[in-house]
């Protein structure tokens, strides 16, 4: 069975995710896992899709970037794939099958490279926020909790619990006792 794994780090890039299932599909993907995640973040459908597969099933990206975040990231999922006897197809490199020993090659090097690429990017993004900073032209991120505080009072009026006003209103806990004033002494007893 082919199954394919869509990945993009942001529900903004959509064109490149549709791109990106239509190749799978064109493809022949019976199955599709799909998700907008960061490549840092926690990746629950690519590690739902590895549990899918099964012996003789083989496990498609469209692009090595899609996979992984770094060679040790690569080299992990590759091992996980190889343990279900499943076979890993990266779509822009053609019909590649790192186990064999010059696809192996050719996919670390790749990944090497595109490692690079990320730490270049992040690196230069550092950079502007310095500038900015020292134009005093950078806000930051916008605080999303402390937007929501008066949500938080009002549900806490109404006796709903820290927790669930975290969860409804897509908050850490933490936020919502900081919100209420509630440091971690009282926790225990606030409720």
């Amino acid at each position: 069975m082919k199954v394919g794994y869509s990945r993009t780090s942001t529900a903004e890039q959509i064109a490149g995710f549709e791109a990106q299932i239509r190749d799978l599909e064109a493809q022949g993907c019976e199955r599709i896992f799909k998700e907008q995640v960061s490549s840092v973040a926690e990746r629950p459908e690519l590690a739902a899709a590895i549990d899918f597969i099964r012996d003789g099933d083989e496990l498609i990206v469209t692009r090595l970037d899609r996979l992984a975040r770094s060679v040790a990231d690569l080299v992990e999922i590759i091992k996980r794939v190889h343990a279900k006897g499943a076979h890993l197809r990266i779509g822009n490199l053609g019909s590649t099958d790192p186990r064999e020993p010059t696809a192996a090659l050719i996919v670390n090097v790749l990944a090497s490279i595109a490692q690079f690429e990320r730490q270049i990017m992040l690196q230069r993004q550092r950079e502007g926020i310095a500038k900015a900073k020292a134009e005093g032209r950078y806000r930051g991120r916008q605080p999303t909790a402390r937007a929501k505080a008066d949500d938080m009072h009002r549900l806490a009026a109404e006796g709903i619990s820290k927790v669930e006003i975290a969860r409804r209103l897509g908050v850490h806990s933490a936020s919502v006792y900081r919100a209420l004033g509630l440091g971690k002494a009282s926790r225990g007893k606030a409720g």
